[in-house]
């Protein structure tokens, strides 16, 4: 088995660019969940690396078999994101963090398909989102909604 070094260097650059635009949105969870800064990258390296192995076997000239990879990722990183809402005393938290989760996936399956601008607009948007729109959200639903 010979290694290939350039397709060595590109899945590696790959691999950390999916890190790096997953790591600041991790970050940010950190500060107020369990998910976070391990959780967020972790999730971006392993969809970059499953769409990157997924076009070893699937030429991009099948289109049918590389959307079966996208799809078995929504799924699974769903199902990731379903981990992270509580129920609890008629409320319900963790929405922001399972969405971002998901968000963060693309991100990672983006870069993995070449489309870096995807993957940068979508990890700036998730951290916009997160931070800025925090202050608009009211901080307690039961105080706002006493007469």
């Amino acid at each position: 088995m010979d290694l290939n070094w350039q397709v060595m260097l590109d899945a590696t650059v790959r691999i950390l660019l999916a890190y790096a635009l997953a790591l600041p949105i991790g970050w940010e969870r950190e500060r107020e969940r369990t998910s976070g800064v391990r959780t967020f990258p972790l999730v971006a390296m392993a969809s970059c690396g499953y769409v990157l192995l997924g076009s070893a076997f699937a030429p991009p000239a099948t289109i049918e078999a590389q959307a079966r990879i996208v799809q078995g990722l929504i799924t699974g990183i769903g199902f990731i994101g379903a981990g992270a809402i509580l129920k609890g005393s008629g409320s319900v938290h963790g929405t922001a963090t399972a969405a971002s989760l998901w968000n963060t996936g693309v991100i990672g399956a983006a870069v993995a398909m070449g489309r870096i601008e995807i993957a940068v607009v979508l990890s700036i948007l998730n951290l916009l989102t997160l931070r800025l729109l925090l202050r608009m959200k009211p901080r307690d639903r039961k105080e706002q909604e006493r007469p």
